[in-house]
């Protein structure tokens, strides 16, 4: 059934207070204007909207009518709730986003909801974003029309917008009010994303250094992607710089391009040129990759080459105690104090030999 939701006392009100706007100072709004914005991936959402606060008032199916509803003011046509206050609610996506497994290009929308008695409901993006609320909701500009399925939650007083459950692709935005909370899925391709955008910067001045190359390299080893590509941007950064990082990331792309022999090889290049800092930042990273028999090879290259560095037979001490190893790790740890440390290399090298009981 339709419903009149609007006086016309109220609409007299509203048209007056529009008309007036520009003669008033400024003061606080009943219903403040927030915004939140999330970055995912390297895209970013930002909402923004009026915040109405429940103040012992009944929302659902009466502040905020179930279905949809034909208002007192505007085009006379049913209409979505305005998911705010004021203004349209305002979403906008930087890149284009899948919302509810709907695909949406990048740019600005007014965001809508309705909700029925059963906690159905649907989620509207509409290319008309700045209008005021939905008096003049047009459904042939919708970009988008989904289902969403809305959640009983705890009481929030003020309507409030947040991003939960965030990793690399996708996070949840929910509108929260009262005790009902609206969950959307927004996700994007981050790694096409990525990369398109690291064509386009390596043609400014990032590709003027290396280091724009190796790092969009290394982007296409670490993710596995379009790792053909990758494999041209680190002989571009070879060419300008032959250094340990470029070279060991050219070893990983043939790694995982099955040619191993010539991965090999180039890993051994890499080593030979490799500074204490570049060894001692790899055999870390192999730890945290739980490879400890790899790690304790490259930190103790690191000693053998470095053999006046503490830190160096700190590294390797803790490369063993990770592994379980505890006599080698207490003799390398006593190593390294005997060399007299940096007072950070020395605590963590009596750390560990005080959990022995070596010290």
């Amino acid at each position: 059934m339709k419903k009149i939701i609007i006086t016309s006392g109220i609409i007299a009100f509203v048209i007056l207070s529009l008309q007036s706007f520009s003669q008033q100072i400024t003061t606080p709004a009943p219903s403040p204007a927030a915004s939140v914005s999330q970055t995912i991936g390297i895209s970013t959402v930002t909402v923004k909207y009026s915040r109405p606060a429940v103040k012992g008032r009944e929302v659902w199916g009466k502040l905020v009518p179930y279905g949809w509803n034909v208002q007192g003011f505007g085009n006379g046509k049913e209409a979505p709730w305005r998911a705010g206050a004021n203004t349209n609610t305002v979403i906008e996506f930087s890149h284009a986003a899948n919302v509810q497994g709907k695909d949406v290009p990048a740019g600005s929308y007014g965001l809508f909801f309705v909700i029925n008695k059963d906690n159905s409901g649907e989620v509207i993006l509409s290319k008309d974003y700045k209008s005021w609320g939905s008096f003049f909701y047009d459904a042939q500009r919708d970009q988008l029309r989904a289902p969403i399925q809305i959640r009983d939650g705890s009481l929030t007083e003020w309507l409030t917008f947040d991003f939960i459950s965030l990793d690399k692709n996708s996070a949840e935005l929910v509108l929260s009010w009262e005790k009902k909370q609206f969950p959307l899925t927004i996700k994007f391709s981050t790694d096409d994303i990525v990369m398109s955008n690291a064509v386009e910067e390596l043609k400014g001045p990032i590709g003027f250094n290396w280091r724009g190359f190796s790092s969009a390299a290394n982007y296409t080893l670490t993710n596995k992607v379009q790792m053909d590509k990758g494999m041209e941007w680190i002989d571009l950064a070879i060419a300008q710089a032959k250094n340990f990082t470029n070279l060991n990331i050219k070893s990983g792309l043939l790694q995982e391009a099955g040619k191993t022999a010539e991965a090999d090889k180039v890993k051994k290049e890499a080593l030979a040129v490799a500074t204490e800092a570049e060894l001692n930042a790899y055999g870390y990273q192999l730890l945290g990759q739980s490879q400890y028999d790899k790690a304790i090879e490259i930190l103790t290259l690191a000693t053998e080459r470095f053999p006046k560095s503490a830190n160096a037979w700190d590294s390797l001490g803790e490369a063993y105690a990770l592994k379980g190893d505890e006599k080698n790790a207490v003799l390398n740890f006593k190593k390294s104090l005997k060399m007299n440390p940096p007072e950070n290399v020395r605590a963590n090298s009596e750390k560990y030999l005080k959990q022995y009981g070596a010290l």
